[in-house]
């Protein structure tokens, strides 16, 4: 959570899952080998201790107006009386089935007496997470989630997953414990900052990824003047400066209390200028390309893989105090590991799947109390003084990041309004033979001069979105522009509470 107080200071949260204590770097790993992604992923292992609660918390006690009982009756509401499912939520529920159908918690709540999703159209009421909310108001965060009865049910579920008698799937016994869970905390973390032309770039420090990543893309882009003789040099530049830029962070991202970040020299002007100087106007012939040596680097890695799924969650709020909250949250894959913790309405995640679980070495392997690298990036854009001009972010698993880079360049660089900038096709570029595009980006002019004149293989990308933005412009005279995605996921949801005329 990035958070741009009243005053124009700018402080984040760090509410990242955390592995528990028993977790080694080789504990993914059965038979000397680590184990396939669903194998880790949908088990008690790839469960971290949550971490959004106490974000929650945090925010309030620091810098919110109410407190977590008053700011919680909407989600107990909803809880409560239900939602009505549509389409994009049906789709991600099947694609959860086969495991669900293996736990009884999970098959209850999001799917019908004969197995399959629930219906389009239908209402889902979750009186479990209701409990949940009821508990946490009367109990506090502390002792109403972290501690007590839903604490120990979480740590059961991860421990001994409830899985039905003839599960067709194996559920491997996480190693999350009741300690584990009473010692989280959430982190205040200073931001990341780096000058982009008249502007200031603020974003989200390690253990994400988000903050350090698209900062030195915009370091490497703002050596550009202009930023391409055309549209396509623009993007193929765009590109090639997230390829450097993802090498980069393979290499040197993790868990700062664990791998010493070199995030100085990452954000600095003077690595920026060395790493552009490696693109040409093709595509890299090396691919993927190797790491830089940023200032003040110690060991690096080699670049691994990333499994970061897209079911994550962004917020944008702003008020005419001139607070800000740019939010990012997730619990990894949709589904999470696939377990409903029983009689509380809530799926553990799969956070530790973040980590580079298959390789012992790796900056970002898993360890004991470590919190695994993330892609999240609420950003936050001002002028040189300090006042704000655009906040953003948005899900999207590894693509988080080329998402929120590609919506800055679109409205600081190429002229589209923000409302256009969220809407244009998308493409990312994450160190690979192939850069992934939407579909609607292959019917562009760009599309065919980025393959014939820059060298660029255009794969389309499966499922066809990449990422769903929510973003604050700030208007002159104290408005706001709020916007929203037009068609992905379903479409986004943008509103100014006291619209102008």
């Amino acid at each position: 959570m990035l958070i741009r107080l009243p005053s124009g200071e700018v402080v984040t949260i760090d509410g990242r899952e955390t592995a528990p204590a028993a977790m080694g770097p080789r504990s993914f790993f059965e038979d000397g080998k680590p184990l396939f992604f669903d194998p880790a992923r949908y088990s008690g292992l790839s469960a971290g201790v949550p971490g959004t609660v106490d974000t929650w918390q945090t925010a309030l006690r620091e810098y919110g107006t109410v407190g977590i009982e008053r700011a919680l009756r909407p989600g107990k509401q909803v809880a409560r009386e239900g939602f009505e499912i549509d389409r994009t939520f049906f789709l991600q529920i099947r694609g959860n089935v086969p495991y669900f159908r293996d736990v009884p918690s999970s098959a209850k709540l999001y799917l019908d007496s004969d197995g399959s999703p629930r219906d389009v159209g239908t209402t889902l009421r979750n009186l479990g997470l209701a409990r949940a909310y009821r508990q946490i108001s009367r109990r506090g965060t502390k002792n109403g989630f972290y501690d007590g009865p839903l604490a120990r049910a979480m740590v059961e579920a991860a421990q001994d997953p409830p899985i039905a008698a003839n599960a067709k799937h194996k559920f491997r016994p996480g190693l999350i414990s009741l300690s584990d869970v009473r010692k989280y905390e959430a982190k205040e973390r200073r931001a990341t900052r780096i000058g982009y032309r008249d502007n200031l770039i603020y974003g989200m420090g390690p253990p994400s990824s988000g903050g350090s990543t698209v900062g030195e893309i915009m370091n490497i882009l703002e050596g550009y003047e202009p930023l391409g003789d055309d549209r396509a040099e623009a993007l193929h530049r765009f590109l090639e400066a997230s390829r450097f830029s993802y090498a980069d962070r393979a290499a040197y991202l993790a868990d700062p209390a664990y791998f010493d970040v070199p995030l100085k020299g990452l954000l600095s002007d003077e690595f920026a200028a060395e790493r552009r100087a490696l693109i040409r106007n093709r595509a890299a012939d090396r691919k993927p390309v190797e790491p830089g040596r940023p200032p003040g680097a110690g060991r690096q890695a080699q670049a691994s893989v990333d499994r970061e799924g897209t079911s994550t969650t962004h917020l944008t709020v702003a008020d005419d105090s001139g607070m800000i909250v740019s939010y990012t949250f997730t619990i990894e894959s949709t589904g999470g590991n696939g377990i409903v913790v029983p009689g509380w309405g809530f799926l553990l995640n799969n956070e530790l799947t973040d980590f580079t679980y298959d390789d012992p070495k790796a900056p970002n392997a898993p360890q004991g109390g470590k919190r695994p690298r993330s892609s999240m990036s609420p950003t936050l854009v001002t002028t040189r003084d300090d006042e704000p001009v655009l906040a953003l972010g948005s899900p999207g698993g590894s693509t988080i990041i080329t998402t929120v880079a590609q919506v800055l360049v679109e409205r600081l660089e190429l002229g589209q309004s923000l409302p256009d900038a969220i809407a244009e096709p998308r493409l990312t570029q994450q160190n690979a033979t192939e850069t992934f595009v939407e579909p609607a980006f292959l019917e562009t002019p760009e599309a065919q001069l980025l393959r014939q004149r820059h060298g660029h293989k255009l794969v389309e990308v499966d499922p066809p979105e990449i990422g769903a933005v929510a973003a604050i412009e700030f208007l002159d005279g104290g408005g706001f522009l709020a916007a929203a995605e037009p068609e992905r996921r379903g479409g986004g949801s943008a509103a100014v509470v006291t619209p102008a005329p």
